[in-house]
């Protein structure tokens, strides 16, 4: 009975990591970090440490996002896709 009893608290001990680790779940809020670079503000989007997005903001101009464009560090204009599609008028009145 002492040695179920000695088990049992061993393998309670041994779980409460476990459950403190499960207990940090994943934020759905970004981490956005600001600095400056040269004459532009940069913010950049974080997920669990995961980059997914840039906010670049220049002193004079339009703000304009850069995202992912595959899984490595790649980064690619969202205003300005790689496909190019064609918009010929056709008819007109």
């Amino acid at each position: 009975m002492r040695a179920l009893n000695r088990l049992l608290l061993a393998s309670l001990l041994a779980s409460i990591p476990v459950v403190a680790f499960a207990a940090d779940e994943p934020s759905g809020e970004p981490d956005v970090t600001i600095r400056q670079e040269g004459d532009r503000t940069i913010q950049e989007y974080r997920v669990n440490g995961f980059l997914y997005a840039i906010k670049v903001t220049p002193r004079r101009g339009v703000p304009y996002f850069l995202v992912r464009a595959d899984g490595e560090s790649n980064f690619i204009r969202s205003d300005q896709p790689d496909m190019l599609i064609p918009a010929w008028r056709i008819f007109s009145w």
